[in-house]
């Protein structure tokens, strides 16, 4: 670092101001930083957010306010105040729909869409397939054919989608686990699964979820240059 002489950088008044504190010393004067909002650094601002979502879908799915202000350690009125802002998104309310997801995933959000998918749809533990090594991808357009079954069916194509009656993005995304390298669906969509196949549908919308780095990995060699990320622009492209 080149060091300059302060008479040379400082006007009159500032430079004797400096000298009645630091004549003789070598000091280091940082660039100034640009002013950040609170929250920003920590991450605690993304953390509220998420939470307050969260909140938010419990409330609209039938949870008290007494019983969220017990899980969550707020008060009433801090949940009420939650629930009722005026800057609450309804878009985020979440819905087992693939537009609900997507919204979601172009949130930034798409674990908090995941969680509400086990609690209100399939009635389940997060701890499924939610811990802290486990990858969330979606929402892709997955060719039907690269998904397996635990126990494998013969599956009939009866050709009976109709995009003029059915609309995909009202419909619910798939949940597929990658994992021995393999695509997996749920068991708990193992029926809706087999419609999909029988309708005659090549591709659909789908999360994957990736429990280990290890088969994260696998994956990215895999699929990882061929996904193809979802919109709310091309969800009824098939």
């Amino acid at each position: 670092m080149k060091y300059e002489n302060a008479k040379d950088l400082l006007p009159d008044h500032l430079l004797n101001e400096l000298q009645k504190y630091a004549a003789g010393h070598l000091i280091y004067v940082s660039a100034a930083e640009e002013r950040r909002s609170w929250g920003e650094n920590s991450g605690m601002r993304e953390k509220l957010k998420k939470r307050n979502i969260m909140i938010q879908n419990k409330y609209a799915h039938g949870v008290t306010i007494t019983e969220l202000a017990d899980e969550y350690y707020l008060s009433l009125d801090s949940i009420k105040k939650i629930i009722y802002s005026v800057h609450r998104n309804q878009e985020l309310v979440y819905k087992n729909t693939v537009a609900s997801a997507i919204m979601y995933a172009s949130t930034g959000i798409l674990e908090e869409w995941i969680q509400s998918y086990l609690l209100f749809s399939v009635k389940s533990g997060g701890e499924l397939f939610l811990t802290e090594q486990t990858s969330i991808l979606g929402v892709v357009k997955l060719p039907l054919r690269l998904i397996h079954m635990t126990t494998p069916i013969d599956i009939t194509i009866v050709k009976t989608w109709d995009k003029s009656e059915v609309k995909i993005e009202d419909c619910p995304p798939l949940i597929i686990v990658y994992s021995e390298g393999k695509l997996w669906c749920r068991k708990e969509q193992r029926n809706y699964f087999i419609k999909l196949k029988q309708s005659g549908r090549n591709t659909y919308p789908a999360i994957i979820m990736i429990p280990e780095k290890e088969d994260y990995m696998k994956f990215n060699s895999y699929l990882g240059n061929v996904l193809f990320f979802m919109n709310s622009d091309n969800i009824d492209n098939k």
